[in-house]
């Protein structure tokens, strides 16, 4: 099945492998997408469906050094030779959308933007500077009901712009300890007012800024990502995930949106999303459902017949091996990735893997 084309009223894929969103840095010239990434992404165009890199929609969410933004017009530009680049190919594209809240330091943003958050509690660890190496993350500022309407309408607009770049889709995302999560995991997120303290609150903001892209770009072209259990940035398990994330996929089903990608970072070290979750989020989600973490071409195949999933997506193998897909076609050995180069800025290691064939 992994080979097959797919087909809903909402996405028409040549088949059933995703390309997972991976931060890779190379934006290098304000944030902007360049020549440079759109060679990468048009490499890995024979994947089924591409979900780009973190992407920010505002110029408070560029937390990493050189991670894209989505909220000017250099930045469509930008995208949009990345969006002929796969296009061109046959491909399909959607944008990541990403603010990074407090996960972030001062040093990379750019002038007159600020490190926000649900509270003013400071992320533990460090982050990556060019300017300094690495530093504690900054303490965020707490976002006022303003703050929050703000973000909200950033989102919309730059779903806006993803449909100008020639976008096919946007993803919000969700997971892995961002704006979006901050609200949504109670280890996070210790509010009092209306976007904290219960499942609905904590939900608010992640179903506001759904609603927001909905009515921007129509619910057909929206996708979201969740990682319950995951504990990148500090998040974890809580009293409530089960409970909170099954409200919230109720909630993201009557919305129509084009699909729900959960990610497993067991494969990583955290805790398991258990199966029966799995299942249970797959049963309450009417559109296209997505699985990653940890799957090989066997494990997806399994889960594909099982109809557990109706998309599996890989991150890594795609980093290290542009003919991802193809290679899997022919059961033909895989390039390991160079976690050097994950991040740091030109070719090496992002262009230059080597195809089958060539």
């Amino acid at each position: 099945m992994l080979f097959t084309p797919f087909h809903t009223p909402s996405l028409s894929l040549r088949n059933r492998t995703v390309m997972a969103p991976m931060t890779r840095s190379r934006a290098v010239d304000h944030n902007t997408p360049n020549a440079l990434m759109a060679e990468y992404y048009g490499q890995r165009a024979s994947a089924g469906l591409i979900i780009t890199e973190g992407t920010s929609p505002s110029p408070n969410g560029l937390g990493y050094a050189r991670i894209p933004g989505l909220f000017n017009e250099a930045h469509v530009q930008g995208w949009k030779l990345v969006t002929d680049a796969v296009h061109a190919r046959g491909g399909k594209i959607f944008i990541q959308l990403m603010h990074t809240g407090r996960v972030s330091q001062a040093a990379n943003l750019p002038h007159g933007a600020e490190v926000v958050g649900p509270t003013a509690e400071v992320c533990p660890g460090e982050i990556y500077t060019d300017a300094q190496g690495m530093l504690a993350h900054t303490t965020p500022r707490a976002m006022t009901q303003a703050d929050i309407a703000r973000a909200v309408s950033e989102y919309a607009q730059a779903a806006k712009l993803a449909i100008q770049a020639g976008f096919d889709g946007v993803e919000v995302h969700a997971a892995n300890g961002y704006l979006v999560e901050q609200f949504l995991n109670a280890n996070v997120n210790h509010r009092t007012d209306g976007y904290g303290g219960s499942i609905a609150g904590r939900n608010r903001f992640a179903l506001e800024v759904v609603r927001a892209t909905v009515a921007a770009i129509g619910a057909e072209r929206v996708g979201i990502r969740l990682s319950p259990y995951g504990v990148f940035n500090a998040t974890g398990a809580h009293a409530d995930t089960e409970a909170q994330v099954m409200a919230l996929t109720e909630e993201l089903s009557r919305l129509g949106i084009a699909y729900l990608h959960v990610l497993d970072h067991s494969a990583m070290g955290a805790p398991a999303v258990p199966e029966d979750l799995k299942l249970r989020l797959r049963a309450a989600f009417k559109g296209v459902f997505i699985l990653a973490g940890g799957f090989d071409r066997a494990s997806a195949e399994s889960a594909l017949s099982a109809g557990h999933a109706d998309l599996i997506a890989w991150g890594r193998p795609f980093i290290s091996n542009p003919d991802l897909v193809e290679r899997m076609q022919a059961q033909a050995p895989l390039n390991a990735p160079d976690m050097a180069t994950f991040y740091t800025p030109g070719p090496k290691g992002y262009t230059d893997y080597p195809a089958l064939q060539g």
